[in-house]
């Protein structure tokens, strides 16, 4: 399908002999074997299509500033048309594999629920035909239920009946559209299920329905034998005061409390980490323990900034430590990948910038990826691990893991033990060294890359 709608070419490697950046690849090669596999499949790169082909760089101050080559389209449904084109032959010059939408994304709503499916089947009709002479598919798809008016006090939480049932007709069909475009995912990110205020609050009422709504999407996947992962995208606030899936830990105990845990996973994103006090590695780690691991988005937030600001991701400590667990881990999840739910600053407005900030982002992971490698293969941080916990692998420490003490035998083994022994059993964390070593790693590998 590859024209030239963007007035440019396909996005090539041109490695690191020049530290200046341009439209070129310096750590990204798709087909470059690292630990076993090659960099595409470790990274399963996805460009999100809100970001990418319908922000217009707003921000709450100020309109958007963004040109694109599309925006000769006037008619909504010729522009929305259009940017299928557009879209397809981005990914092709990028030489990604995936993208991801809401439904709304794709498509303007019309008067009633019937004439909105019919404008969007129009899309889904071309974006289906892509596909199949490009190959390239929905990493996964969702539906907006927060960005109408409709929505102002959530969806599945609204204290609102017939929003409710408005919600669940419109992610009926969005479900429908996951089967017919081969979805890999299915994803529920709770723009505002959440709330502003207790006193005029039910929270377990909410709660409830919320779980009800993501009952419903199981059984009607299993109606129409649709065959993906669903995941939920924890956030902890914005545009609500507080939304129920807070965080990785927070939306675990949720699903788990609703008995949702066996079919759901998270789709985790690196901004979402940082606005609930955590790093994105921690929320990472605490899905990966719990076994609910599904899919990534690719960003980064402003540390002096209190919002989700969704910059393309460009931290090389933070991708590092990432990809370090997707290493550890095996993949990302069992059909997960890297969504760039990224968008360009409001001053970096061109075309061109599209393109740029999706390499940065793509060189970021690519070059996260490799540390990560190199650490794994040296084995620094497992034998770190290993050796911090080493007390545990005999003795007092192998009869508390595997459960043939209680509190009566601790008592009995430490009674009489001098404190000076306690302490002189402990040992630095080399806290500082572990930091330099990481920091070390990542010059070392990148300078040899």
């Amino acid at each position: 399908m590859m024209t030239d709608l963007w007035n440019t070419d396909a996005v090539p490697f041109v490695g690191t002999e020049s530290s200046r950046q341009g439209l070129g690849f310096r750590y990204y090669q798709a087909d470059r074997v690292v630990a076993g596999k090659p960099m595409k499949d470790w990274l399963r790169f996805a460009v999100a299509y809100w970001h990418t082909f319908d922000q217009r760089l707003v921000d709450p101050f100020g309109e958007g500033t963004a040109t694109r080559p599309f925006d000769k389209y006037t008619d909504p449904m010729s522009l929305a048309l259009a940017k299928v084109d557009y879209s397809f032959e981005f990914y092709q010059k990028l030489g990604v594999d995936f993208f991801c939408f809401h439904d709304r994304d794709l498509a303007p709503e019309g008067d009633t629920l019937r004439q909105t499916n019919a404008n969007l089947d129009r899309v889904v009709d071309q974006i289906e035909g892509l596909q199949k002479s490009t190959g390239i598919s929905p990493l996964w798809n969702t539906s907006s239920l927060f960005t109408n008016a409709r929505f102002l006090a959530g969806a599945g939480t609204s204290p609102y009946a017939d929003v409710f049932a408005y919600s669940g007709a419109q992610l009926k069909h969005s479900l429908e559209i996951a089967k017919r475009l081969g979805s890999q995912n299915y994803v529920f990110w709770g723009g505002r299920e959440g709330y502003e205020n207790l006193w005029n609050t039910d929270l377990r009422r909410e709660q409830d329905h919320m779980a009800k709504l993501l009952q419903m999407a199981l059984d009607y996947s299993r109606e129409i034998d649709l065959d993906v992962q669903f995941l939920i995208e924890p956030k902890p606030k914005e545009p609500t005061t507080h939304q129920y899936d807070f965080d990785a830990a927070t939306t675990i105990a949720f699903l788990k409390t609703y008995g949702l845990d066996d079919s759901f996973k998270l789709n985790l994103e690196g901004n979402h980490a940082n606005l609930a006090g955590h790093t994105y590695q921690h929320e990472v780690r605490v899905a990966r323990a719990a076994g609910m691991l599904g899919s990534l988005d690719a960003n980064q937030g402003d540390k002096l900034l209190g919002w989700d600001i969704d910059e393309f991701p460009s931290d090389l400590y933070e991708s590092t430590a990432v990809m370090w667990e997707i290493l550890d881990e095996g993949e990302i999840g069992p059909r997960g990948g890297l969504n760039f739910d990224s968008k360009p600053r409001r001053t970096s407005f061109t075309a061109e910038d599209l393109f740029q900030g999706h390499i940065v982002g793509m060189d970021t992971y690519a070059a996260g990826l490799l540390v990560a490698a190199k650490l794994h293969e040296d084995n620094v941080i497992g034998s770190m691990v290993s050796e911090r916990y080493s007390s545990y692998d005999s003795g007092i420490g192998s009869e508390i893991e595997n459960g043939s003490v209680g509190l009566t035998e601790l008592e009995s083994y430490s009674l009489d033990v001098p404190q000076s022994e306690i302490i002189a059993k402990t040992q630095s964390d080399r806290l500082e060294a572990v930091k330099a070593t990481i920091g070390n790693y990542i010059v070392d590998t990148l300078g040899r890359a």
